[in-house]
């Protein structure tokens, strides 16, 4: 992997070839997933960042086995989708929402920036929960009834371009959180549901990330153009 090759690949496509990179690229505050399609120099450029620090970092996770998503048809991932990270959401969002609020009303008042974690975090849950309906219920089955060779008609597309919009909306109130949060570090006064919040929001945007990154770069560009 040299560093003048990397530069000009896709943030998707890097993620694409090994899912472990994108931890490297949570890490450093590139976004992947709604704006996966800038190269490594762009991102780098627009985030003040060395594209070779990135690249050395990529080298230290380039051995690791990729974990998730391994490969399939259009069917075979939105499925995978469906029952990992949208699983993953249904089981979380209700018991977030209500830790949020918790935190909030035991420690709003030595820290007011809660006050505005909790309202986004409830926002989230709210937005999720239709958007994955969405998902499960239109999207994905028209989806996975596409004949092989086949792609999605304009009705598709258009719910599709929905969707994507909605990520990047979803995307700006997670960059908000690791905002407010200075990216979830636990104040020395934060009891072990402050810790846990803190943590279990932490990987909710890592979750998405991903989540996202499958739907937006992998999934749905596959059900738009017939397969070969």
């Amino acid at each position: 992997m040299t560093v003048a090759t990397d530069s000009q690949r896709t943030l998707a496509e890097l993620v694409a070839e090994n899912p472990a990179r994108a931890v490297v690229l949570d890490r450093m505050g590139l976004d992947f997933c709604c704006h996966g399609n800038r190269s490594l120099s762009e991102a780098c450029s627009a985030s003040g960042l060395d594209p070779d620090v990135v690249a050395a970092a990529f080298d230290a996770v380039a051995d690791e086995m990729p974990s998730g998503w391994t490969g399939g048809g259009r069917g075979d991932l939105a499925a995978y989708v469906e029952s990992t990270h949208h699983a993953y959401l249904h089981d979380e969002l209700d018991a977030l929402e209500a830790l949020a609020v918790k935190v909030r009303s035991v420690h709003g008042g030595g820290h007011p920036e809660l006050e505005e974690v909790a309202n986004l975090v409830v926002e989230v849950a709210t937005d999720f929960r239709p958007h994955l309906a969405t998902e499960e219920n239109e999207v994905f089955p028209t989806i996975v009834s596409l004949a092989p060779g086949t792609a999605g008609d304009a009705r598709l597309a258009a719910r599709i371009d929905e969707l994507v919009a909605e990520h990047a909306a979803l995307g700006a109130k997670l960059a908000r959180l690791r905002e407010l949060t200075s990216g979830y570090t636990v104040p020395e006064d934060g009891c072990a549901s402050y810790q846990s919040l803190y943590g279990r929001l932490a990987h909710l945007e890592s979750d998405t990330h991903i989540h996202i990154h499958l739907e937006n770069n992998v999934l749905f560009p596959a059900a738009l153009v017939e397969a070969v």
